[in-house]
């Protein structure tokens, strides 16, 4: 079987955490980065070898030799690229959150389906080893019927400037973590028992000179079956990314924790270059964490996308699962505005 060939549209931070998963996937190749930078895009594929860059994206879109497209843009663009790609019949994935808001992301799925081409939500977090673990416990019955989820996200705020500017991204610290906590959750119950209704706080603690939004938030998720999910979210949380589930049931419980819990441990009195991801010091005691995009889940969901493609099958997380992601958010918002608990509609 012919390798799967792959545009990558992006060249900023979530791009380079897809090209560290793709290194270790079999039966790819990247062949284009599109980046609306030319010295950007240029940066990428130096960095990765990719033999090409551009910053025409129509032409990259119109290429007959493409099998994949990945969406690493930042989230205004999510939008307009996939119905460029759906409406040229093209298979796509788009990482997180789907869209800006609900009306977005319905936009995009019902797009990418009259398409009937491959959609797939890039959700990392349900593609981490450690939580993909959990969940088969689950499976096994291990921890009996789930009763309540708590998922932790948070790190010191964003690395690029468009990040807090929350008409581009559609909202503050919940938009952009809280969608990780949602999904993890989801996959935890389990899909068929739907998230019903949410609560959610949010406020400006300490960024409020560069964001409208909130830095920190809450997030608290019923499902249907009566079970309660948990989000804690900060934009202001310092010593770098901070990554926890907790997963507990009827008959015991879960946790998972890549970032707080490392395999290493360092002192050091100088500057030691890269720690982890969102790290503020580089020195002192740190938590190095080796093999990121493989405890992340970029390398397992990047494998998964690239294997659907290759055999034509549906991928685990769609357009669907962000869609649903996107509804959520959306009524964590007007129950945030409102202080009370909201009603989700998908």
């Amino acid at each position: 079987m012919s390798n799967v060939r792959i545009a990558m549209l992006g060249s900023g931070f979530v791009a380079e955490f897809y090209m560290q998963g793709l290194a270790n996937v079999n039966g790819h190749e990247v062949v284009l980065n599109y980046s609306r930078s030319t010295k950007r895009a240029a940066g990428l594929a130096n960095r990765w070898n990719i033999p090409e860059s551009t910053t025409k994206l129509d032409a990259a879109i119109a290429r007959q030799d493409i099998d994949l497209f990945i969406i690493a843009l930042p989230n205004e663009e999510h939008l307009p690229v996939s119905l460029l790609l759906s409406e040229a019949g093209r298979n796509q994935i788009c990482t997180k959150p789907l869209a800006r808001n609900r009306a977005e992301a319905k936009q995009m799925l019902a797009a990418a389906t009259r398409a009937g081409k491959l959609h797939g939500y890039a959700e990392t977090e349900v593609f981490s080893p450690c939580v993909v673990k959990a969940r088969e416990m689950i499976e096994q019955g291990g921890v009996g019927r789930v009763l309540w989820v708590r998922s932790r996200e948070s790190h010191s705020g964003p690395h690029s400037p468009h990040f807090w500017d929350i008409e581009k991204t559609g909202g503050g610290a919940m938009n952009d973590l809280a969608c990780h906590c949602i999904e993890a959750a989801r996959y935890f119950f389990g899909k068929e028992d739907k998230v019903v209704e949410v609560m959610a706080w949010g406020a400006n603690l300490v960024h409020s000179k560069k964001t409208k939004g909130e830095d920190n938030a809450l997030l608290v998720l019923k499902f249907s079956g009566g079970g309660i999910g948990h989000c804690e979210l900060s934009w202001t949380t310092k010593g770098g990314l901070d990554l926890r589930n907790e997963i507990h049931g009827s008959e015991g419980s879960l946790f998972t924790d890549v970032t707080r819990g490392t395999p290493l441990t360092s002192f050091s009195t100088k500057a030691a270059g890269y720690i982890i991801e969102k790290a503020d010091i580089d020195f002192g005691w740190t938590r190095p964490l080796p093999e990121e995009a493989f405890a992340y889940g970029y390398q397992a969901e990047m494998r998964h996308f690239v294997e659907c493609t290759a055999q034509g099958t549906t991928p685990r997380e769609t357009y669907a699962d962000g869609y649903a992601v996107n509804c959520i958010l959306d009524a964590g918002y007007q129950s945030m505005r409102s202080k009370r608990w909201v009603r989700v509609k998908y």
